[in-house]
């Protein structure tokens, strides 16, 4: 195939959104699971699960073509290494990680009015900012949760190596959501105790983690706005994928919030996807596209986060990489050069 032709159908492949919608559903159903003793028919598979027959063959022929499940004879399917990953029970699970939320969709039909405006399609579809609009539908906010947590045990891997988490005693995780990544923290270092905080129809599955992981005599979960207030003087204030979410202005509210609660010793930490100028793969500028459109907020530069930190009477400590999310760390403005390490 000559260059152009060749760039012509990549390009057309990257605009398609079947893929994307035909992998959700998959998730979403379980399907993959289906083939974990071997190939089978789709007609068998959509009897087991009670789903229309002709549209599972169709779902499956075409994620084939991608390498996502494989047509091993017609009608006959088999898993292939990135189907695998669709099982709910492969250690990397990344089953419930692309859920077909139908409230996000409806907002990502309105991109343009993002573009046009620098608004969240969501907000200008559903009259209400993300978080505020789940608070009535409990069971989608606990479908973006698990959605979250699929990716966990890749965080984890990651970012417990990279920081030094053992020299911290107490520990305030702001915006804890279900609490995994804290409750595998507690797990791995018994020296830490921590308070989750979140919005109280959202710290409530915290407590299930804690307990699945057996931390939870050295946790407790309390309910609460990070716009207003959070608990004061703990050696470490995480903010796991949260600031990303917000504007600047809100985002400088929840920094100037923790920085009133840090004592002379403590740190900010938080996790983002920090980009890098240049045009190689950067995931904080494809996932940008979804602040936009979904959450109102933006991915920073190291930069831009010295700017937001010094907000609050923080100052940019240090910025470690690592390959999932970035660890940028702050300190009050009297500390020591270097902070606390």
């Amino acid at each position: 195939m000559s260059a152009p032709l060749a760039d012509m159908r990549r390009l057309a492949e990257m605009a398609d959104y079947i893929v994307p919608f035909a992998v959700r559903v998959v998730g979403d159903f379980k399907i993959a699971d289906e083939f974990a003793e071997g190939p089978r028919r789709a007609t068998d598979v959509a009897a087991a699960l009670g789903l229309h027959s002709g549209a599972v063959e169709r779902v499956l022929r075409a994620l084939s073509v991608k390498e996502i499940f494989a047509e091993v004879e017609p009608g006959v399917f088999a898993l292939t290494p990135m189907a695998e990953f669709m099982r709910s029970d492969h250690p990397h699970s990344l089953q419930g990680t692309f859920p077909l939320m139908p409230d996000d969709v409806q907002a990502w039909a309105h991109t343009a009015h993002s573009i046009r405006t620098g608004r969240t399609g969501f907000e200008h579809v559903h009259g209400a900012e993300y978080y505020d609009y789940f608070v009535d539908f409990p069971e989608e906010c606990a479908r973006f949760d698990r959605s979250v947590q699929t990716l966990h045990v890749l965080m984890v891997r990651t970012l417990l190596p990279a920081y030094d988490w053992g020299s911290l005693e107490t520990l305030v995780d702001v915006g804890s959501g279900n609490g995994a990544f804290t409750a595998e923290l507690l797990a791995r270092y018994p020296n830490i105790r921590a308070t989750l905080f979140d919005l109280p129809h959202v710290i409530g599955r915290a407590r299930e983690e804690l307990t699945k992981a057996g931390v939870a005599d050295r946790a407790e979960t309390v309910g609460g706005d990070f716009f207003e207030r959070v608990p004061p003087g703990a050696d470490a204030y995480l903010l796991k994928t949260i600031l990303h979410d917000w504007d600047d202005t809100r985002a400088r509210r929840i920094v100037e919030v923790v920085g009133r609660a840090m004592a002379p010793h403590s740190r900010i930490v938080v996790l983002e996807a920090v980009p890098l100028p240049g045009d190689a793969y950067d995931i904080g500028k494809v996932m940008d596209i979804k602040q936009l459109v979904l959450f109102g907020g933006h991915a920073r530069t190291e930069e831009e986060f010295a700017e937001l930190f010094a907000a609050g009477g923080i100052r940019l400590n240090r910025v470690i990489r690592t390959p999932t999310l970035v660890i940028v760390e702050g300190v009050p403005e009297g500390a020591a050069e270097g902070g606390r390490a």
